[in-house]
């Protein structure tokens, strides 16, 4: 089947990490764990390797992209045929992982996104969030023909090859979200998305304060210049990988 690595980049999640490693054993139980532990100021690392994960930590916070990329070259330098990507502070709900699992183990997809908004019972965010999504929700499917409905999900599964494409500089590490789903199919990778639960979060969002104005401005820069580039860039990127 495969060796799987579940990564979860964390800051500041000493509260709720072990709690979220407990539950992932119980839902993966042959799964490795990797934490990156993105220059937190209190007992993520100390917690999270007490209760048996792998632990990568950087020196001081870089940001989520940085440490979700830094998971990635974990996997690739270590082997891994398939990796799954969950949130640190509980959001998602582990029991859902191998369902994201299934068709990227069994090739009939490369990425799979999990879903919010597909009638799981999950929660339902604030009213400008669910607009900014709305937003870029419609850009995505305009852009991929698809019908994508949660791209800023942070729950995902895929196989080595994108692994080891996200491993590039092609990443966009400042905000991951929809232009990494355009990105992968302009690489021709096959997207697929499952309903998954998620709860809410504690309001500790990239999207707070004037963020969200930065984060607007950033995706729509980096999905521009992803179009920009021709469809062979991507192709050829990928098979020198």
């Amino acid at each position: 089947m495969g060796s799987t690595l579940i990564l979860i980049p964390a800051f500041n999640e000493a509260a709720r990490i072990s709690g979220v490693i407990a539950d992932i054993r119980l839902a993966v139980p042959a799964a490795d764990i990797l934490i990156v532990n993105d220059g937190s100021r209190d007992w993520t690392a100390q917690i999270a390797a007490e209760a048996g994960a792998i632990v990568v930590s950087h020196p001081f916070n870089m940001g989520y992209g940085v440490a979700i990329q830094t998971g990635y070259k974990y996997a690739l330098r270590h082997g891994y045929d398939f990796l799954v990507q969950i949130d640190g502070d509980g959001q998602h709900d582990p029991a859902y992982i191998r369902r994201l699992l299934a068709p990227v183990q069994a090739g009939t997809t490369d990425f799979v996104l999990g879903s919010r908004f597909h009638g799981e019972g999950s929660y339902r965010p604030p009213l400008v969030r669910r607009i900014g999504m709305a937003f870029f929700r419609k850009i995505v499917n305009l852009i991929i023909g698809g019908k994508i409905t949660d791209c800023t999900s942070g729950f995902q599964a895929f196989n080595r090859e994108v692994i080891r494409f996200l491993s590039s500089d092609l990443f966009p590490v400042d905000y991951p979200d929809a232009d990494v789903l355009i990105t992968l199919h302009r690489a021709e990778f096959t997207l697929q998305e499952l309903p998954v639960r998620m709860f809410a979060d504690d309001g500790k969002s990239m999207h707070s304060g004037i963020r969200p104005l930065y984060y607007i401005f950033k995706m729509l820069l980096s999905i521009l210049v992803t179009q920009l580039r021709s469809r062979s860039f991507y192709r050829k990127e990928r098979l020198c990988r």
